[in-house]
């Protein structure tokens, strides 16, 4: 990892140039790296991000780029580079080796070059100075005065460089190139006397007279036209010195080398004075005012083209190839091969050996066979179906890290190569390093490898890359290889690797999905997946042995389960229980089943998923791994994209786009309807790089859910009023999920049901009790459709948050819902305790519906205590409530229950009259209503002698209850079918 402000401004890795954001970030990034291993005030940070007077909220803003720079950083293991970015009370710091930072490098070498005794050493050193600048400093940052300041005060010190160099090249004899080097900058300051000077005397001295004249003298008038000036001294001692007319020593360029030696500065905010004055500096050779750095002015030349004239020079260290350096021809890279003929097969696939020359030896360049290698024979014969085919076929093994692709490759190819059926021409191998703590092999490292595994002696091949392939594809297309590229990361990576001609075979093994091989090469993936428990138990057999093994059955599928069936993880518990001879399989499972130490008994030494999994997030793209370590956050088993992009703080789109990218690198699988779920051992991991504080995003994350229910809610009971407003101070929404029916909402609640059960607990455990209690109450249709599903503990969080909120209304909801459940689970004791609250808090709160609900609800479980005559009198109030309310559904809910109670109550007439009402105030899509309704009229009817009219509304009732899958209804219907006389 480096940084760099000599240019755009940019955080560089081995994968390419980390996504900084908007231009205050790279801004807030270029202040700190001014000044790196010190603070920097908060003060100062914002004088410099803002042109004009920063707003209000500026220190947010500020605190907001910082969290995401800290988080980018972190992202890409910036830690282990020795990067930290700190706060320190009011000010940030930014710790780093100063070696990663271009500017420090610059000033170094620069320093460097003042110290040299040969000219030709001084050019070396100023010339790899000068290569770090890729444009004019810190470029890509806002346009304020401190950062307009410190670009022109390391500008000042470029110019000075290029000076310096020039002046090194005039005491070569080399003034061609010192007016090279000159040249650009002078036509980008052409106001600046030192460089019109030197290239005058650059120009005279390499014999361009006319050239030095005429420089001299544009420039004497645009300081006239542009200043109303004379040329300085400096300008007119050069012009003298061309013309002859002088004795005086030009030293334009001769300060460079005779200036105080500085000690090398602590950033690129205490730069090396420029070596020659402008034209307003004294002409003694003292140098610039210190304060000429804080100008707000800046340069507007890139300095990548200080040196495009300059042609090649032995004194300048360039290298030279060892053929011209010896006077011999140069070599020549057609990939043509060597002057010698190799052993080679014809096209045809049976190979012929030339009679005049040995055989080649059969290349296997394969490691060693894994041992304790078991199971997966499906995927081996998938793998003989697809490599066994013509037309160099292509063979893409993905899967998780630890799944065991390399293991599994390497045994195959092993197998295979024993044959000697298929692949008689050997195989070739390489471990691409993809996704490891190594960097990857260049592409002509592993061409060389295989072209000398392939009898091409080291003298004969070629330097070239594109050389080397054309070669390594001749040789291939006539021989019957299987050449196997294990741990590959992109589709780049490979393609220059895949041999020539029909009858080789490639096998490539990927944490990555590499879509792009398999629209560009045709390669046929071939997906691994997690060990079932019969091949967990084999391999764990191969190292504990048969007998301990199958002493355990259940302990076994329990450890592969822990495991995540990943061979990996099951191989590190293998070794933890190979060092306990006395341990029990159940025991360790135990001890795996804790998830605070789980991750860490599955790493060994320097093996282990935690290992593995880090080596998969570091190579991923920036808002993927911003993501997957938000995925530690989220509450529920799998999520969309729209949970996503809550975590994010970014679009649904955007969201996807992440998912997929973490889908291709197999941390999250896909399942139906869009959802990624991550594996219990990835999100394990993920949790561990939750950055913190994380309040932010899991404040998102609730704001999401609260909003997401609530529109879930009025889908699923567009008649129901809300149970909740949502708070004050919740997060404006970048999208919010539609439901245009209420299947569709409650297919969600039941697909987000652990995610929303687990936001509760969250939020309670954050303090957000606000948050709490509303997801809770939100469930409330999920709810009503799954009473027996053990709701009791979620519901007694949300009362618990309630009253933490000292909100009656929401307390009162609670209750009733909560007594609600208790009483379908026959727990009406219990129900009673809340369910007498229920009302009270209700009318405290002023919600007269509520107070309705919570009477409804009472009466219900007192009917069950034999309470009859209180339960009618509040179910009347519940009624009476209702329509003060003016709200039809909950009367229609009291009128419901109420004839429910008056066919308990043998009252037949009032339950028919009481149902039939109620009937007539529900819509037809409330289907479930209306079936339960139905019955009860049904009901009444039988009971009053009207069996015909009875069974006709019976039987509407169960024609809807089967066609809408109300399964309660279809029962409840057809026990009042039973109850009609047989010879009605």
């Amino acid at each position: 990892m480096e940084f760099r402000i000599l240019g755009t401004v940019a955080v560089v890795t081995e994968t390419g140039e980390l996504p900084l954001g908007p231009a205050k970030r790279s801004g807030l990034l270029a202040m700190l790296l001014l000044r790196p291993n010190s603070v920097v005030r908060v003060e100062q940070l914002i004088a410099a991000l803002w042109e004009d007077e920063p707003p209000l909220h500026a220190k947010a803003v500020l605190q907001s780029h910082v969290s995401r720079l800290r988080a980018l950083l972190t992202a890409h293991d910036a830690e282990m580079y020795g990067i930290r970015l700190t706060t320190q009370g009011s000010a940030y710091a930014l710790q780093l080796p100063e070696t990663l930072l271009d500017a420090h490098r610059f000033e170094e070498l620069v320093a460097l070059a003042r110290l040299q005794h040969r000219p030709a050493d001084t050019v070396q050193m100023l010339r790899e100075a000068l290569s770090l600048w890729q444009g004019p400093a810190l470029t890509g940052t806002v346009r304020s005065a401190p950062l307009e300041a410190a670009a022109l005060a390391l500008e000042e010190l470029r110019i000075a460089s290029v000076e310096g160099l020039s002046e090194a090249y005039g005491q070569l004899g080399e003034h061609t190139r010192a007016a090279a080097v000159l040249r650009p900058e002078s036509v980008a300051h052409p106001l600046r006397e030192s460089l019109a000077a030197a290239l005058v005397l650059a120009l005279g001295r390499s014999g361009r007279q006319s050239d030095a004249l005429d420089h001299y003298h544009r420039t004497r008038r645009l300081l006239a036209d542009e200043l109303g000036v004379d040329p300085g001294p400096v300008l007119a001692a050069a012009y003298r010195t061309i013309l002859g007319t002088s004795s005086v020593q030009a030293p334009p360029q001769a300060a460079f080398a005779s200036q105080p030696q500085p000690k090398p500065s602590a950033g690129p905010m205490d730069t090396v004075p420029p070596s020659r004055p402008a034209s307003d500096e004294p002409a003694d050779g003292t140098g610039p005012d210190p304060s000429l750095s804080r100008s707000l002015s800046r340069s507007p030349s890139p300095s990548a083209s200080l040196e495009a004239a300059a042609p090649p020079d032995a004194g300048t260290g360039t290298p030279r190839s060892p053929d011209s350096a010896s006077g011999q021809e140069p070599r020549t890279e057609t990939g043509s091969g060597p002057a010698a003929p190799y052993p080679e097969h014809p096209a045809a696939p049976t190979p012929v050996h030339t009679p005049a020359e040995p055989p080649t030896p059969t290349p296997n360049l394969l490691p060693r066979l894994p041992r304790g290698f078991s199971g997966r024979e499906a995927e081996l014969g998938a793998l003989d179906q697809v490599l066994a085919g013509e037309d160099a076929p292509v063979c893409l093994l993905a899967g998780p890290a630890g799944v065991g692709k390399t293991a599994l490759a390497v045994h195959w190819a092993h197998r295979r190569h024993a044959r000697q059926d298929r692949f008689p021409d050997g195989v070739l191998f390489a471990d691409l390093r993809g996704f490891s703590d190594t960097p990857a092999p260049e592409t002509p490292t592993v061409l060389r490898e295989f072209l000398l595994a392939l009898g091409v002696p080291a003298r004969r091949i070629p330097e070239t890359t594109a050389a080397m392939g054309a070669l390594y594809r001749s040789l291939a297309a006539r021989r019957l290889l299987l050449v196997v590229l294990d741990n590959a990361r992109t589709s780049a990576q490979v393609r220059p690797l895949l041999p020539g001609g029909d009858h080789c075979a490639t096998l490539i093994t990927s944490r990555d999905r590499l879509g792009g091989l398999i629209a560009s090469d045709a390669a046929t993936p071939v997906p691994l997946n997690p060990l079932p428990p019969g091949d967990a138990a084999g391999l764990l057999a191969a190292v504990l042995g048969d007998e301990r093994v199958s002493a355990e059955p259940a302990a076994v599928e329990r450890l592969a389960g822990l495991c995540d069936g990943l061979p990996l993880a099951l191989r590190v518990t293998a070794a933890r229980l190979a060092e306990r001879p006395d341990g029990t399989l159940a025991a360790m499972a135990g001890e795996l089943a804790d998830e605070q130490r789980r991750l860490s008994l599955l790493d060994i030494e320097d093996t282990g998923v935690s290992a593995a999994l880090r080596l998969t997030v570091r190579h991923l793209p920036a808002p993927a791994a911003e993501l997957f370590r938000l995925i530690g956050l989220h509450t529920g088993s799998d999520l969309d994209r729209f949970t996503a992009a809550a975590l994010t703080g970014t679009t649904p789109d955007e969201a996807d786009t992440a998912l997929g990218r973490l889908a291709a690198a197999h941390l999250v699988a896909e399942s139906a309807g869009g959802r990624r779920t991550p594996h219990d051992l990835v999100r394990l991991y993920a949790r561990t790089l939750t950055p913190e504080p994380a309040a932010e995003p899991l404040g998102r994350l609730l704001d999401h859910y609260l909003r997401t229910a609530l529109a879930a809610a009025a889908a699923a009971h567009p008649e129901s009023r809300p149970c909740c407003a949502l708070p004050a101070d919740i997060r404006p929404a970048v999208a919010v999920r539609e439901f245009p029916d209420r299947a569709t909402a409650l297919d969600w609640f039941e697909a987000e049901r652990s995610g929303l059960e687990g936001a509760v607990a969250a939020a309670a455990g954050a303090g957000l009790h606000d948050r709490a209690w509303r997801i809770a109450l939100l469930l409330w249709p999920v709810i009503l459709l799954r009473v027996g599903d053990g709701w009791v503990p979620l519901l007694e969080q949300c009362l618990a948050s309630a009253e933490h909120e000292a909100d009656p209304d929401a307390q009162s909801r609670a209750r009733a819902l909560l007594g609600w459940i208790l009483h379908e689970e026959g727990r009406d004791d219990e129900a009673l305790v809340h369910l007498e609250q229920a009302p009270g808090l209700a009318a405290r709160a002023g919600d007269v519906t509520s107070e309705a609900i919570a009477c409804v609800n009472l009466a219900v479980a007192l009917n069950g205590t034999g309470a009859h005559d209180r339960a009618g009198l509040l179910l009347s109030r519940a009624v009476t409530l209702a329509v003060q309310a003016q709200h039809p559904p909950t009367e229609a809910l009291a009128l419901h229950h109420l004839a429910r109670h008056c066919l308990d109550t043998g009252a037949h007439e009032a339950a028919f009259s009481h149902a039939v009402r109620a009937l007539d105030m529900t819509s037809s899509d409330e289907a479930a209503r209306r079936v339960l309704l139905q019955t009860a009229c049904g009901e009444a009817l039988t009971a009053l002698g009207r069996h015909d009219d009875a069974a006709d509304l019976l039987g509407q009732a169960l024609r809807t209850a089967e066609s809408a899958g109300f399964e309660d209804g279809v029962a409840a219907v057809r026990k009042a079918l039973d109850g009609l006389p047989a010879d009605r």
